[in-house]
């Protein structure tokens, strides 16, 4: 009997044990929007589906088991994985931890009913990817649920054009390879089909997080008068954009100077945001460029607190996507300093598309222009995000029982069985 029919049957006679679910991705890493995503998962989970055993194979797991209470595997064999190898001994541990990757993820896939990677834009390169790095990782998890008949879920995941030939066909076949796939935004999908992907059954859902718990409305809102939030990013281009990388850094860094300083000059204080540990540069340039005790910056550890924060501002100004997820979340005016369609996209689906700002040519004095302007229309647009998060709430919940009808037949699972009569 082959592998993937030892693992059908063994599937058929333990029907009756707790089904086991794995979770993928960078998880664990410092970036605040991946970890958001994997937090409305597991909400997910332990709401619809209590009795599942769930563990991660993911960037940082000492971290997701210590925040979440989960087992965790690491992702990569070799440590230094993300790292720009030099020395032939760097070199030749990252050749062969390819080739232990490919046993260790196969292996842990072997080991699970169903594997969701939550959100985040694993199917993109709108920052800087190198082919062999999730890319392969992404792939090595998707042929393994094929191969052993465990169903991988891509939930609702970024998409974008890919110029890199090696890393466009990893995420094509990866794509190819899942046994579910949603999208966060129409782009992502249309980007996917332009690939060679058939996603005629595909469904665009808002990102994850949007079903997260909103700020309560109990808690304290008392910020100092005209508070704005300005979320940064260390921003240096895309993919394509290597040999321009410091120059797009550069000019992105000065226009969010130039803005913070105009802002202080007017008596109004200044919250800054990360989104990622990487961001905590940019911080530091901006608050030694613009020294006034009105520029402070927030230690948000997760997408509940950059909720908070941005809840508690006038208005908000971010540039990393899941700064802006937060913002508009927490139903406050939001100006997008955008670095990729999906920004755009997002702003447009939450009734904002007029309030974007290309990221890699901030013009100081145009933003300052469109920022006053969102603040004479605050309060018509507060009352916009209101329905649109109503909106987006209603349909992530229609993506989670789509989620619970692919991934977990009801013949495998009594409960749900029950539930439904």
């Amino acid at each position: 009997m082959t592998p993937a029919g030892e693992h059908a049957a063994r599937r058929t006679t333990t029907r009756e044990r707790p089904v086991r679910v794995g979770v993928f991705g960078l998880l664990g890493s410092g970036n605040l929007g991946n970890d958001g995503s994997l937090e409305a998962v597991l909400g997910y989970l332990r709401d619809r589906h209590p009795e599942a055993v769930v563990d991660a194979l993911c960037g940082g797991p000492e971290a997701v088991t210590a925040r979440y209470g989960i087992p965790a595997t690491r992702l990569h064999w070799y440590r230094g994985e993300y790292r720009t190898a030099s020395r032939a001994g760097a070199v030749a541990a990252k050749g062969l931890g390819k080739l232990v990757d490919a046993v260790r993820t196969a292996a842990w896939v072997r080991r699970h009913d169903v594997v969701i990677v939550p959100g985040m834009g694993v199917l993109e390169a709108t920052l800087p990817l190198r082919p062999w790095g999730f890319p392969y990782a992404l792939f090595l998890l998707c042929g393994s649920g094929r191969l052993f008949r465990t169903r991988v879920a891509l939930v609702s995941v970024g998409a974008a054009a890919i110029g890199n030939p090696a890393t466009r066909a990893l995420v094509r076949w990866s794509a190819r390879l899942a046994a579910y796939r949603s999208y966060r935004d129409a782009q992502s999908r249309d980007a996917l089909r332009a690939m060679g992907v058939d996603t005629a059954r595909d469904a665009v859902y808002p990102d994850l997080a949007f079903a997260l718990p909103a700020p309560s409305a109990s808690e304290p809102a008392d910020p100092p008068t005209g508070r704005v939030c300005l979320g940064v990013m260390d921003f240096h281009g895309g993919d394509a954009d290597r040999a321009q990388a410091e120059e797009i850094h550069r000019r992105y860094l000065e226009g969010v100077i130039h803005f913070t300083r105009a802002l202080v000059e007017e008596g109004r204080p200044v919250r800054l945001l990360t989104g990622d540990r990487a961001d905590a540069a940019v911080v530091d340039a901006i608050r030694a460029a613009v020294d006034s005790p009105l520029v402070t910056a927030a230690g948000a550890d997760s997408l509940a607190d950059l909720m908070r924060e941005t809840a508690t501002a006038e208005t908000v100004v971010a540039t990393r996507y899941h700064n802006l997820v937060c913002a508009l979340k927490a139903g406050t005016p939001t100006l997008a300093l955008s670095y990729a369609a999906k920004s755009d996209a997002l702003m447009a689906r939450m009734g904002l598309g007029a309030y974007c700002h290309p990221a890699r040519e901030v013009d100081a004095d145009l933003l300052l222009t469109q920022f006053r302007t969102l603040e004479r229309r605050a309060p018509e647009l507060r009352r916009t995000l209101t329905g649109h998060n109503l909106t987006a709430t209603r349909h992530l919940e229609q993506q989670f029982t789509a989620l619970t009808a692919a991934l977990f037949p009801k013949t495998d699972h009594p409960r749900a069985l029950r539930e439904t009569r």
